[in-house]
This record gives C-alpha cells, structure tokens and sequence, in this order.
C-alpha cells in the first residue's frame, strides 16, 4: 500500500504566515542489565520471546518489582535536564490495547513525575543557542514488537501475517517531554534536530542508554502545530511517531509544516493526529486518531509502593553528573585548535570520542582529526558502520602518527598504511614491515637520484636557476618516481634547491 500524497505549500511561504508551536517526546531505553520490573534480560537482537517472564507478560498473580537503577537514572536524568526531582511520586497505570501490550496497560506515571520542570540549552550550528523548556522525566515501561510479514513495507497494510516479539515488553524507559517550543520561527527543523541531539549527548555522557536510535533505544514523537503569526492560541497538533534518526526529525517536522499549512489554506481543519514518517518518501501518512490524557483511564498502580528519594541521595546523584556535552566539546575544540568547521566535521562523523581517545595515547590533534574523519569516516558512511567497527583503534591511529612524526613514513605511505590496518593485515608497524614501506634514510642514494633527474632535465632546472621556483614541483615528482615515493618530499626539495639556487 503506497502512501497518499497530500498537497503541501512551499516552506518559506508556510512560516512568513504561519508560527510553528512544537513539542517533543524523547523515549530511552536505559541500559540496565534487567527490565523495569521483573528479572529478565535486556540484551538487543536475542530470539524472539527468550527473555520473557510471568510479569513482564503480565500473567495472572505475577507481581512487579521497581528496578532501582531504574530509578537513578531517572533522576540523574531529571538532574542533567536541571529538572526538579519529586519528593514523592508514584506509577500508575494507562490503559490501552496493542497487540504488543501483553498486560493491556503500560506501567507508566501520570500526574506525579519523577522530575519536572526543567530545560536544556540547545546550541545551534551558527553558536546561538535556544532554550527548550522540559515539562517533565518519567519512568514507564516498552511495549513488546509486532512485526508484520510478507508485506513491502514492514507495515500491516499488505502483510500476510504478524507476529509479536515481548522482549521489549518492560525494558526501563525514560520519557522526556518537553513544553511548547514557540519562536522557533522558520528554524524550527533545525532546531528540532539540534534539541534531539543534544538530548541524545546529553543521555550517552551520562551513560544510562546506547542511545542508537536506528536499534529504537532513542526514539521521537514529533509534535508540530500552527496558529496564524502574531496569535495566541494554538493550533490543533500532530505527532509524528517514532523518529529514529536526526535527520528524520528535521525533515518531518519542516513536511508537517509545510503540509498543515496547505491544510488551512484549502480551509480545512488540522486533524488531531499520530502519524508515521516515511523516510524513502519523505512525507507523512495519517496513523489514527490522537488520544488525550482522559482516554488511558490513568489510576495509581496498585502493586508498587510510591517512590520518595532521599534528598541527599539526590545530592550524591547530583554529584555524579558528567561535565555537560556542550561544554566539554567547547573545552576540547580550545585544546585541540580547531576550527568551527573542523570540530562541526568531528562532531557530524561521531569521531570526538574516538580523537579525544587518541590524543590521549600520544597522537597529535591534527593528526587524530585527519585519519578519523578522512578515510574511515567514508567507508563508515558508505557501509552504514560505526567507526569503531573497523577494527581500527585509538591506538592504531596514535602508532602511525608517530612512525610519520619519527620520519619513517611520508603522508603517502601512511596512506597505504591505514589502508591495510582498515583491511585488517594488523598494526600499523606491522602493516609498513610487511609493505617494505619505509623512507630512504640513505642521503647518498637521495642526492644521487636528484643529481641524475637535473640532469634529464636541464630546460627545467635552468627554469629553477632563473628564480621560477615552482617549476621545481615537477622535478621532485621525478625524484619522488625514481625513489618508488620512499622519500621525504620535503628533504628533496630541499636538496634540489640548494643545487639549483
């Protein structure tokens, strides 16, 4: 079944007549060794239904235990959002039927949230940064998977059949929901992907989730509504359900613009509405109707006692907040001398953990920034990997810088280096032995192979005599030939200079 395409207006046009309201809920999947309320496992990828339990499928008389990391990382979450933390706050129940919902009740909270009442400070890729008001964290369950079979697009529409894998069911989850963003104006997409990927730093220095959104341990409910410029009241809004990627949310919310306005253009009204994006097409297709907060028949959880944190655990949670992403990448650009450009290129190709590390193993900032974000970036980009996925280390990276910093190696050879540490032939050393890659040392064979290349060439060395240095470019590239690229570029320019001038 194909998507329907709606009509949509030009994006420009939509926001000079139209204000965009936002919202935003950021779910996380912590990465606790077990569930929210029973015994099992949360490892990703096991087989279907292995990690399964009475409680977590929500059988007769199975009763739910709170899993206490659960709950600090709740409120370490709460804290690095500069959320107050609730003296006392319980669970309770909301009532809905997937088919992914063994018990036919999410164990979630409503009323009473761990933390509330926060922001974050997103900075934006021009250094300005906007504040995004947090209404509140809560501690909530995952539902299980339902997946559909036999279809072309992994939806029920066409399937042949479903299935319903519960070893998500109860994996510890943190909602993160923000206030209405307003004045986000015609940077709304940019700043939804900004706010998102701040949330997900943010969560990955604090070490509670992986964070890997295409695995859906971070995911994203898009809200976007409009209301005529300069007026008060809101719009109907959509949600768009489940981003997993930056790049999506950016894009969905700057199409729901486009696509609301075209709506109240032609006089219609804005359905209140979840919807899904559709990342080959780049559009969004109605989903069903949008629930409000009195239809889950919310009620206190019977089988859990309320959560009251002591205060000063709190404060010894506090105190164990990691330096702020922001901040931290702030620091290292000052210590490395990078350039805005050059530390957007790191923080784009996910490499500041990864040259951070290497520096710290001894390879210069230059150094680590060329070899993480050049070769390995491309093949990372190209085979949908992670960096890290090569088999290339920190390590690796800092052992080559120094073979070219201690003159064994020039940038050419070092290439063909790193070329066969990405293909796995070994360490670098290792690499360049087997190669037989190693610069001349041998200053006689290196005068001797300049001496002979002026001589083939007396029109262009006259050329260098009469003072058209470049012209010694072309000399070099011979000597650099006759040396089979074993020597230093440098020191044979330097020889034939000091014969020709």
């Amino acid at each position: 079944m194909s998507a329907v395409l709606e009509d949509v207006v030009d994006y420009d046009d939509a926001v000079a007549r139209f204000d965009p309201v936002l919202g935003f809920e950021v779910h996380v999947e912590l990465g606790t060794a077990t569930k929210m309320f029973c015994g099992c496992a949360t490892g990703f990828g096991a087989e279907p239904n292995t990690q399964v339990c009475p409680v977590c499928l929500g059988l007769p008389g199975a009763l739910p235990v709170v899993n206490a990391m659960g709950v600090e990382s709740a409120i370490r979450i709460g804290l690095a959002l500069n959320c107050k933390i609730a003296a006392w706050c319980r669970f309770a129940r909301k009532n809905y039927f997937y088919p992914d919902m063994p018990k036919n009740f999410q164990t979630s909270q409503y009323d009473e949230p761990i933390a509330y009442d926060g922001y974050l400070d997103v900075e934006l890729e021009d250094g300005s940064v906007f504040r995004v008001d947090i209404e509140r964290a809560h501690m909530e369950e995952d539902t299980g998977k339902s997946l559909h079979i036999g279809g072309a697009t992994g939806r029920i529409q066409g399937a042949e059949y479903s299935l319903v894998d519960y070893n998500r069911a109860g994996i510890p989850l943190i909602e993160i929901v923000t206030k209405p963003i307003v004045g986000a104006g015609d940077r709304a997409p940019e700043i939804a992907r900004a706010y998102v990927g701040a949330v997900r730093d943010l969560l990955k220095a604090l070490n509670v989730s992986d964070v890997k959104m295409e695995q859906g341990s971070l995911r994203c409910d898009a809200n976007v509504s409009l209301k005529p410029a300069g007026a008060e009241k809101f719009g109907t809004r959509t949600e768009t359900k489940n981003v997993n990627s930056l790049r999506s949310v950016e894009r969905a919310v700057r199409y729901e613009i486009s696509r609301q306005a075209a709506v109240l253009d032609s006089g219609a009204t804005v359905l209140q509405e979840t919807r899904h994006w559709h990342e080959d097409t780049g559009v969004t297709t109605s989903g069903r109707p949008k629930s409000d907060a009195d239809d889950y028949r919310y009620f206190p959880e019977p089988d859990l006692v309320p959560i009251a944190p002591d205060p000063a655990w709190v404060e010894e949670l506090r105190a164990t907040l990691p330096e702020p992403p922001n901040v931290r990448r702030r620091r290292l650009q000052t210590d490395w001398g990078y350039s805005d450009l050059e530390m957007r290129d790191v923080i784009n190709a996910g490499a500041l953990e990864l040259i951070e590390d290497t520096v710290a193993v001894g390879a210069t900032p230059v150094a680590a920034r060329k070899w993480w974000t050049g070769e390995i970036a491309r093949r990372a980009s190209a085979e949908g990997k992670g960096l890290d996925e090569f088999g290339v280390t920190p390590a690796h990276v800092a052992e080559l810088d120094g073979m070219v910093q201690a003159g064994r190696l020039n940038d050419a050879m070092a290439r063909q280096v790193f070329e066969g540490v990405l293909d796995g032939e070994g360490t670098p050393t290792a690499v360049a032995d087997a190669r037989g890659l190693q610069l001349v040392q041998d200053d006689g064979a290196l005068e001797a192979a300049v001496d002979e290349v002026i001589a083939a060439n007396p029109d262009v060395a006259q050329k260098v005599r009469d003072g058209k240095v470049q012209a010694a470019g072309a000399l070099i590239g011979q000597v650099m030939k006759a040396m089979k690229g074993q020597a230093d570029a440098a020191k044979v320019r330097e020889l034939l200079l000091s014969r020709l001038t």
